[in-house]
């Protein structure tokens, strides 16, 4: 087999072409996506580090000069969006958005929602245990982070079915290639998401209320600060960030639990274990396969030239399992010590959310520990077509 993004095989196991990328071809161009491959932990963490490189190009120069085509018209609603989110901009914007989004989730404010998180985590668990099991992704994963970072950001309850629909459109414009239909898809979805946040956030200007977007529309008053789009587009990245990586890692998780028992039978007679169990699990089976970055300035990795203007893929996935830095690492070891895995990624645009992300995980595994101790497999899942973020289209489970 070999490295194909759009090959069900691949996506299901990708584990292998990583490891022979990495003996023979750690850094290569895929010319299918134009794109270079990098597939060790030390050049992946690097170059998330190295200035030389950007999540985007166009605050140093045009589409042309990179020799890259203009957008497409009909996409212009989903750029004018996903470029005003701090992920996709550069120093000193890139500084100015988080610093003001940072204030929501310092250590103390993110360790002060846990009782909230506990308590939701229970609940879904509770309701999911009492009806015997069922998709473990739809009933359990999915709702817990989306209710949690809609209480962050205030969306009104009977507005929060909207978020996941909305969340995964839009995400599937990241995917190589995205068919013409997903594209359209994707536009839509961040044209709706937009018109509902700056209604909601004009509706908290005058009414505020104790959450994030009354705070942001409060910034964005005055002034210069935060631009109304900057405060759409950091809304639509922290629902995606905020869900999408802890709804896949709960499924690919259980799913790697329940491929090696093992392990899903230590961890159940050890809850300690909880926390290097998430951390190993987020680098055994990453959702975020794939980080794209665009090289401002001419660059040398592992001996091979990369000029100006090239986009290169650090592949995550391929990251977290090299023996360069893991011992044995294709073995789930849930009480790894040391474990430098780089799923959050690194450097300026490390993941605002990791600190969040980590305590939902430890509560939904948690509950779903002591509440549904004999949790077990009911079906064989399937993976869902997305490599980039890479997920089951659902786990179903017998409890």
């Amino acid at each position: 087999m070999k490295f194909d993004p759009w090959s069900p095989e691949f996506v299901a196991h990708p584990y292998d072409v990583y490891a022979e990328l990495r003996r023979e071809r750690p850094v290569g161009f895929f010319e299918p996506t134009g794109q270079w491959l990098i597939a060790r932990h030390a050049d992946v963490n690097a170059l998330l580090r190295d200035r030389r490189l950007g999540r985007s190009y166009l605050h140093t120069a045009t589409h042309a000069e990179f020799g890259r085509p203009d957008d497409p018209e009909f996409q212009e609603p989903f750029w004018r969006v996903v470029r005003a989110g701090m992920l996709d901009v550069e120093p000193p914007v890139h500084t100015r958005l988080r610093r003001l989004v940072s204030k929501a989730f310092t250590p103390r404010m993110v360790e002060a929602l846990r009782p909230k998180v506990a308590e939701l985590a229970g609940g879904l668990v509770d309701r999911f245990a009492e009806r015997g099991g069922g998709d473990l992704i739809a009933e359990v994963a999915e709702p817990l982070p989306v209710t949690v970072i809609a209480e962050m950001l205030g969306v009104p309850e009977a507005d929060r079915h909207l978020l996941r629909p909305w969340s995964a459109d839009i995400c599937g414009m990241y995917e190589l290639n995205p068919s013409v239909e997903a594209q359209h898809t994707a536009v839509r979805a961040a044209e709706e998401f937009s018109a509902y946040l700056v209604d909601l956030a004009r509706h908290r200007r005058e009414n505020p209320g104790d959450d994030l977007i009354s705070a942001l529309a409060q910034v964005a008053d005055e002034g210069d600060r935060l631009t109304e789009e900057e405060l759409v587009g950091t809304c639509v990245l922290l629902l995606n960030a905020g869900h999408e990586a802890t709804v896949n890692t709960t499924g690919n998780g259980w799913w790697a639990l329940f491929r090696n028992p093992a392990e899903l039978e230590r961890l159940r007679a050890d809850h300690g274990l909880i926390p290097t169990a998430i951390e190993e699990l987020l680098r055994w089976d990453t959702p975020l396969q794939m980080f794209e970055r665009w090289v401002l300035e001419d660059i040398t990795v592992g001996g091979v030239d990369i000029p100006r203007g090239s986009e290169v893929a650090l592949l995550f996935g391929s990251a977290n399992r090299d023996p360069e830095v893991f011992d044995d690492p294709d073995r789930l070891d849930l009480g790894r010590a040391e474990n430098p895995h780089i799923s959050f990624g690194a450097g300026i645009h490390f993941c605002l959310g990791a600190p969040l992300a980590r305590i939902e995980l430890a509560e939904s595994f948690g509950a779903l520990l002591r509440r549904a101790p004999k949790m077990e497999l009911a079906a064989e899942p399937v993976w869902g077509p997305g490599y980039v973020i890479r997920g089951l289209e659902a786990l179903h489970v017998r409890v």
